[in-house]
């Protein structure tokens, strides 16, 4: 099971990812991509679901045409997990 990162911990984590950010009033982190069209945000968004279910951690999203957007969070945990910054970290590899 993963465990919430709280205090420094989280702070470096999310601050070590590029352009995700705190959702206010929400213990998540969230981050907006953009693709050249709906075939690259699709194909993006079957890659990730593989890798999710790999980690056994599933993203909320959204897409429309070439746009995802994620939230990550923990449920288990009831926030940020190092599981979020693992997949995030995926995301931000394969997004490019």
């Amino acid at each position: 099971m993963a465990d919430k990162l709280t205090g420094e911990a989280r702070t470096k984590a999310i601050a070590g990812l590029s352009g995700w950010e705190e959702v206010d009033g929400r213990d998540a982190i969230r981050k907006t991509f953009r693709f050249p069209d709906f075939i690259h945000a699709f194909g993006w968004m079957t890659a990730m679901a593989l890798e999710a279910e790999k980690l056994d951690h599933h993203p909320e999203w959204a897409n429309v045409y070439r746009t995802v957007e994620v939230t990550l969070t923990t449920h288990d945990v009831g926030g940020v997990s190092d599981l979020d910054i693992k997949l995030a970290s995926k995301m931000d590899a394969l997004a490019g």
